[in-house]
Order: C-alpha cells, then sequence, then structure tokens
C-alpha cells in the first residue's frame, strides 16, 4: 500500500475577513489576503438592481456608456468670448440671480450663499445696503435659479447676476455653449459668503474693469483651447481645481501680446494686480469648459455615468447623462482639511459650488496623485494623493486620453463616474474644494476634500433601473 505523504506547508488565499488569514499567517502560513465585502454591502434591492444593470442591461448601457465617455474625453472646449451674463447665459432674465447646485428656495438657502446674493443684489444696483437686499431676496422679489439649469456653473458660494461678465466657452463638435462667472480672486469676495463694501466692490470692478478688458482679449487672440492649457498644467503640478497656478500662468502667457496692447490707463494697474494676484484664475473657465462637455455627454439616454454633480451648501445633487432628474441629499462636510489658525471643523459649512462638474471630467479629485498641493489634505505623502486617484478609478469607467499623470507613468486620469460602480464599491467622488465659514461670514477658513455622500447615487441608479 503506498503512503501518502501529506504538505509540511500551506499557501492560503483567504477572501474576506482577514481574522481567517491572521490566524493562518501565526501558524507559519504564506497568506495572500483579498479584500472583498458584498456587492453594496449586501443590500438586497441594490444588487438586485446592480444584477439588471449588469446583467441583460448592460448591452445597452454600455453601449451609452462608450459614448458619454467619448463626448466627455475628445470634445474640445474654446473659450470665444467674454460677455455680460444677461446677453448670452439662456433663461438669464431681470432681477434674477442664479446659485451653485440644485434649484433651492431663499429660505433654505445656507449663511455663506445668501451673504453672497446679498452682495450681488447690491452690485446689481437692485438695493441700496444688504439690509435692503435681505428684504428684496425674503419677499421673492429676486428670482433664484439653478446655475446648471441655465447651461452655466459657479464656484463656491457663487451668485451670478444679469450684469457679470461670463467666460463663453464651446465645445463645436457637440454644439454645445457652457457660460462661468470671471474668478472674483482670493479676500474679502462675495463668492467666499462675504457681503462687505469690498466685496461688492469687487463685483462692480469685474463688471466694470476686468471683464471689458477680458472681452477685448479674447477677441484678439481667441479661440482658446482650454484644456490644452489645462493638460499641460496637469504636467506640471495642478489638479486644475484646488491648485490651478500652473495652467492660469500658462492663460496668462498665452494672452500676453493681447494685455500689453490694452495699453495704458487709470485701471490697468488695478487689472494687473487682479491678474497676478489670482491663483485661481483659471478655475472658473475650467469649469465652464467641463460644463461644456456634459452637456454634450447629458443628450445620450440610457447611460449610467454621471453628468451632474453639484451642492449649495444645504443639498447635493447628481444627475445622469440623458435624465433632467436630480437625485438630491444633504450636503456633506469637508472631511480631509486643513484650516487657518483659530478654525475648526465646528465653524466649517457645508460641501458648496458647482465645481465638482470638474471631477467627472478627469480633473480635480481624479488628478490628485500627480500633484504636492493636494497631497497636504490628504496625509502628507504622494502616496496618500495617488491613493485618492486609485479610489476613482475605481468607480470610473475610463482613463483620460488627455490629462496624463507623470507620477503614474503618465497613466491617464480617470473619467467618467459610473453610478454603478460607485454602489457596488460603496466608493463616492472626492471633490477638492476651499472651506467656508458656516455662520459668521468670514470667508474662507481652509480647503480640503470633500466626499460626495452614497444616497444621491444610489437615488440614481435605482431611478435608472425602473426607467
Amino acid at each position: 500500500m503506498t503512503r501518502t505523504e501529506l504538505p509540511t506547508d500551506a499557501r492560503v488565499v483567504n477572501i474576506g475577513l482577514s481574522l481567517f488569514a491572521q490566524a493562518a499567517a501565526a501558524q507559519g502560513a504564506s497568506v495572500v489576503q483579498v479584500d472583498w465585502r458584498p456587492p453594496a454591502d449586501g443590500d438586497a434591492e441594490d444588487v438586485r438592481a446592480l444584477t439588471d444593470l449588469y446583467g441583460l442591461r448592460s448591452v445597452a448601457l454600455d453601449a451609452a456608456n462608450a459614448e458619454v465617455l467619448r463626448r466627455l474625453d475628445q470634445g474640445v472646449p474654446q473659450l470665444v468670448a467674454v460677455r455680460t451674463a444677461a446677453d448670452v447665459v439662456p433663461g438669464l432674465g431681470d432681477r434674477m440671480l442664479l446659485h451653485p447646485g440644485p434649484p433651492i428656495a431663499y429660505a433654505d438657502v445656507c449663511d455663506p450663499l445668501r451673504r453672497s446674493m446679498r452682495a450681488a443684489v447690491v452690485a446689481e444696483g437692485w438695493a441700496g445696503d444688504v439690509a435692503a437686499a435681505e428684504e428684496l431676496l425674503a419677499g421673492g422679489e429676486v428670482r433664484l435659479g439653478s446655475a446648471n439649469e441655465h447651461a452655466a456653473v459657479v464656484p463656491m458660494a457663487t451668485a451670478l447676476g444679469p450684469s457679470m461678465p461670463v467666460w463663453v466657452v464651446e465645445n463645436r463638435d457637440g454644439g454645445t455653449t457652457a457660460y462661468a462667472p470671471i474668478g472674483q480672486g482670493p479676500g474679502d469676495v462675495a463668492w467666499f459668503g462675504r457681503e462687505s463694501a469690498a466685496a461688492v466692490e469687487r463685483l462692480v470692478f469685474l463688471r466694470e474693469v476686468a471683464g471689458p478688458r477680458l472681452a477685448r482679449i479674447v477677441e484678439q487672440v481667441g479661440p482658446i483651447d482650454v484644456f490644452a492649457l489645462a493638460a499641460q498644467g496637469v504636467q506640471m503640478g495642478d489638479d486644475v481645481h484646488m491648485r490651478t497656478q500652473a495652467s492660469t500662468n500658462l492663460f496668462i502667457r498665452s494672452v500676453l501680446p493681447a494685455i500689453a496692447a490694452l495699453g495704458d490707463d487709470a485701471d490697468s494697474v488695478a487689472f494687473a494686480e487682479y491678474l497676478a494676484g489670482n491663483h485661481l484664475f483659471f478655475l472658473t473657465l475650467a469649469m465652464a469648459a467641463a460644463k461644456s462637455l456634459t452637456l454634450w455627454a447629458e443628450r445620450v439616454e440610457g447611460s449610467s455615468i454621471v453628468t451632474t454633480m453639484a451642492r449649495n451648501g444645504t443639498t447635493y445633487g447628481v444627475k445622469l447623462a440623458g435624465s433632467d432628474r436630480w437625485h438630491v441629499t444633504d450636503s456633506p462636510p469637508v472631511g480631509d482639511a486643513l484650516y487657518y489658525s483659530g478654525y475648526g471643523p465646528e465653524v466649517a459649512a457645508p460641501d458648496i459650488g458647482d465645481s465638482a462638474v470638474l471631477e467627472l471630467i478627469g480633473l480635480g479629485g481624479p488628478a490628485a496623485a500627480g500633484s504636492a498641493a493636494v497631497a497636504a489634505f490628504l496625509g502628507g505623502s504622494m502616496a496618500d494623493a495617488a491613493r485618492a486617484t486609485r479610489e476613482m478609478q475605481q468607480i470610473c469607467a475610463a482613463e483620460s486620453t488627455r490629462f496624463k499623470i507623470p507620477t503614474m507613468d503618465f497613466r491617464g486620469t480617470p473619467v467618467g463616474v459610473d453610478v454603478r460602480k460607485v454602489v457596488e464599491t460603496g466608493l463616492t467622488p472626492k471633490v477638492n474644494t476651499g472651506i467656508l465659514h458656516a455662520t459668521d461670514g468670514s470667508g474662507q477658513i481652509g480647503a480640503g476634500v470633500a466626499t460626495a455622500p452614497l444616497e444621491g447615487f444610489r437615488a440614481a441608479m435605482l431611478a435608472l433601473r425602473e426607467e
């Protein structure tokens, strides 16, 4: 009778609970731990929906998604003009302000956005001071609209009035045009939730000084390929959301002859100081460019790719391509954060602004791995920043062909948030953002990375299944 020699060592692959792997390793076994958990944390309704959407429905979904991804990745947004908002933004009428995030009534507007709205009302000349502005707003004499529903996007607590100058960005392949306000710059400004005399004065400066000059500059040198500049900026350490210094400098260099051609007048120094001190100057231009692509992508029916993520400081809204339906939940706090001295999370306002549109096309959080500035908010090391990008890879459907990260062997940034992957993994997009004071009008008190709430994505997935 032949004797069978039993093995004297074991090689173990453990899936799920790490306790079993630890026990085997303690006995000298070679162990590979596979970090696994049930899809959607085992929620029965979500698993049934995922089964449908990854099953028989997947053929049509994948075809629609491929077209959405093509539009997000290959469209070419071009800056063609700077115009007065009332002249170009669809549906922006008299006595109307556009705000970030989903539609909201004034009674539900958060404190920083209320202050910005009051400053805008004064700058428009509808009220003599902020007290009178409050009466108009509270009485419903100034209409409010979601910028996203007017082909526009606004950063942080911006309230866009009809007299304000906006970037006009065309995506000629898709026949879409998007708009975003000229950046207000740092300091005592309305987009940070300020309603001081200086904040109102900055809005007037944009209308009377900066806007007309930028209009002449773009008229002379345009059209300008916005994402060609952004792609270079990513290679130079920008995420083009929290940090845009490289992209801003590239833009200013490209239009420098036109700036010089403006000549010397009483406002030349003020305009130069505005450009020199505005390190986020490129931000709103990039936002308008991204919006021009998501507008094109929205026309594709039956897709699981997210084309809108926007927050107004009270609620957070998500939309899928091919659908006008908002899926709304509470706006989250900004979690991974660095605060100015004397401030902390106890006085921080919830996440606010339309700038999350950048995360949908491969900038911001998806580009974190290449930005040392963003790494400071994610633990302090480039490995922490790379981890954030890898998390986005798990919930995105493709990689960008234009935004390449040198520190990841020039891989493209993740693009196209797939709502199925979000619900399946429980991972949601991370959005690089500033932090405003919640109640006292102090303005910006820090910056950080906000994690989008899962509830809106789950609602969008269930609605997609029903449709």
